[in-house]
């Protein structure tokens, strides 16, 4: 029986949907929790391999099939009462292996929904035929997520770049529209550009001729002028917030209350504490190395950040942060 579509329910409300977009790296269960408090809508997973999840089912080694599982669903751990609504975030280029990694998901994990990553731009992603370079392979694309939508009763979602190589994004949708996706998030900038320039919102708004679903603008979104001026262009149902919530997750609330909020240097403290805190929680000692690149953004504007940052980059504990933090505060 197909799972109940969030993604409608969400629309329903006729409020901005905004999401916390998937990040290798960043979008953990600790930094999800936080995002959720300050108004995310909709959390993704960090990008799971479908082929890691493959193997874990189809390798010969028994040994090896649970050490391949534990270390990828080990990636995929949510707290489900925290972190609602869920989404598992899967690349690869192998239809078979997300037919696999579908069955595993849906199963084992049991998020509200999966997604498609047909975006990323990193090079060793692309190498394997997978994130952008997919989108580039029309017929491959289909049949993946067609194996998707054929092994999972959850909400089938998918992530493009506005374009990749010749393929635009709206020759990509042409392609998929009798397919029963739910929703789309579109970052609106070619794989060319990278992260650098201004998002094509007019080719946002242009997709939805070819997508009936909930579409989420993506790129670009670093604070709250940007934010509106995004979705008045593109006409999205929504947003999917990235590098711009990086060390500042209080811009769901910003876009939410349609007001700019200004932390002070102590509540910033006592957040980055807090989320260093229910890391440690959920991965134990130790974690709070993982959280380094986390700790650097949230004083990138603070006074003093550069020495500061020094600093956290070295910072192997949670007594070792406390630490840092105190005796930054004696100096400002």
């Amino acid at each position: 029986m197909p799972k109940k579509n969030f993604w409608l329910e969400l629309k329903k409300k006729k409020q901005p949907i905004l999401a916390l977009a998937p990040m290798a790296g960043f979008t953990d269960s600790a930094f999800r929790q936080i995002c959720k408090k300050f108004g995310a809508d909709v959390l993704y997973s960090e990008m799971a391999s479908a082929t890691a999840l493959y193997y874990s089912d189809y390798a010969k080694d028994k040994s090896s099939r649970q050490k391949i599982k534990s270390a990828t669903l080990e990636l995929l751990h949510f707290n489900r009462q925290k972190e609602k609504y869920y989404v598992v975030q899967l690349f690869g280029s192998n239809p078979e292996h997300f037919a696999a990694a579908a069955r595993i998901i849906t199963k084992e994990i049991r998020p509200d929904g999966i997604d498609i990553n047909f975006g990323c731009p990193v090079s060793k992603v692309i190498k394997q035929g997978a994130g952008s370079d997919l989108m580039k392979n029309l017929p491959r694309a289909r049949a993946v997520i067609e194996a998707v939508l054929n092994n999972t009763n959850l909400p089938v979602s998918i992530k493009i770049r506005a374009k990749s190589g010749n393929v635009d994004a709206l020759q990509f949708l042409k392609t998929l529209n009798d397919l029963p996706l739910a929703a789309l998030m579109i970052h609106g900038r070619s794989v060319n550009q990278g992260f650098a320039g201004e998002p094509d919102c007019e080719l946002i708004k242009k997709t939805r001729k070819y997508f009936s679903g909930v579409i989420l603008a993506n790129g670009g979104i670093n604070d709250l002028p940007g934010a509106q001026k995004i979705m008045k262009a593109s006409q999205a149902d929504g947003l999917g917030l990235a590098r711009g919530i990086l060390g500042r997750p209080w811009l769901f609330q910003e876009i939410k209350r349609n007001k700019e909020i200004s932390l002070s240097v102590a509540d910033t403290l006592k957040l980055m504490f807090k989320q260093a805190q229910l890391q440690e929680k959920i991965k134990g000692s130790g974690a709070i190395i993982e959280l380094r690149k986390h700790l650097v953004w949230y004083v990138k504007s603070l006074p003093g950040a550069s020495r500061l940052r020094e600093q956290l980059v070295k910072v192997e504990s949670l007594s070792d942060l406390k630490k840092i933090i105190k005796e930054y505060q004696t100096t400002i």
